[in-house]
């Protein structure tokens, strides 16, 4: 097993939330057998990269010994350290089967998948500006921070009239800003509002009208989240760098999907190598979103193919 952490430059910076990204800080794992490699990505949210090469290299000895996907879910935590070796273990057991992921998976062999354009946090006239020379794509997500959200948004759909539109605020909002929101959002076609509040002030949810599906990201973890969810939100979002791999993920969105939710692929601002296994996890989800690699001023020499917002399963020359 080797580890490593890696940058990635991004075209401009990118901003959400209370952050602004310029590069892409990821850990990339890689486990070796009988002369094939497997290898994995995962990116901290927020957190510093070398604190996931520490946390992977304490655990490199239980891999070398042979740990597998199941035993990970015990001798880590959900997040993005055990995403990647998760990961590199799905396409190293593919590679030694021969077989290619999606058989592993027992899920008919992946599709093309229509992903959202991210537009980042800007005024309304440069994110609508950006959405103009997107309008091609059939589905943008925009980030919102509670100020001048109106604003932006109509901007946007003046310039760009065709997409479909959601909105994510990263729990930038107060209940106003919700209220304010709802009926221009309604009005301009957006279709989905993703995490609104603030994890731990999601509750006022249940009293609010909710015109417009509520997606959960921040709120939503795994599957002891479930219960919670119901009449809070329409939707949860998927990151295989939260719920700490493929493995968990993909029993996350059954158990998701028997509890009635609409599940979502969304991810952080990776490479191909992280949007690879969840191009996977979006044959089941009824939202994609995973755009990073387009936000990137490079990308792996082996890339997942891009034409417009249509992304193609990967080659096993990339992953699984």
């Amino acid at each position: 097993m080797s580890i490593r952490p890696e940058r990635w430059a991004l075209t401009q910076p990118f901003a959400f939330g209370h952050r602004i990204e310029t590069a892409s800080d990821v850990l990339v794992v890689e486990v070796h057998e009988r002369g094939l490699r497997g290898w994995g990505e995962g990116s901290p949210d927020g957190g510093d990269v070398m604190e996931l090469v520490s946390e992977a290299r304490r655990l490199q000895s239980a891999v070398e010994a042979g740990a597998s996907r199941a035993d990970l879910l015990t001798l880590l935590p959900a997040g993005a350290t055990r995403n990647a070796i998760d990961c590199a273990l799905w396409d190293l057991e593919a590679k030694l089967s021969g077989q290619r992921a999606w058989q592993l998976a027992g899920l008919p062999e992946s599709r093309e998948l229509i992903t959202a354009y991210t537009i980042g946090l800007d005024t309304p006239d440069r994110m609508a500006t950006i959405a103009a020379r997107e309008r091609h794509r059939p589905l943008l997500k925009l980030k919102l921070d509670g100020h001048d959200d109106v604003a932006r948004v109509t901007a946007i759909r003046d310039r760009a009239p065709e997409p479909r539109l959601i909105v994510d605020a990263n729990g930038t909002w107060t209940r106003s800003d919700y209220l304010h929101a709802l009926a221009p959002f309604a009005r301009l076609g957006v279709e989905v509002i993703e995490q609104p509040f603030a994890a731990d002030q999601d509750e006022q949810l249940r009293q609010l009208p909710r015109p417009i599906a509520i997606a959960a990201d921040e709120s939503f973890h795994g599957e002891s989240d479930l219960e919670r969810m119901h009449g809070l939100y329409d939707l949860v979002n998927l990151k295989l760098d939260k719920t700490g791999g493929l493995t968990a993920a993909l029993a996350l969105a059954h158990e998701a999907l028997a509890r009635r939710f609409k599940i979502m692929v969304g991810c952080m601002t990776g490479t191909s190598l992280a949007m690879a296994p969840a191009h996977l996890l979006g044959q089941l989800c009824d939202v994609v979103d995973l755009d990073a690699p387009l936000l990137h001023e490079t990308d792996r020499t082996a890339a997942l193919r891009y034409q417009g917002s249509a992304v193609s399963p990967p080659e096993p020359d990339l992953w699984g």
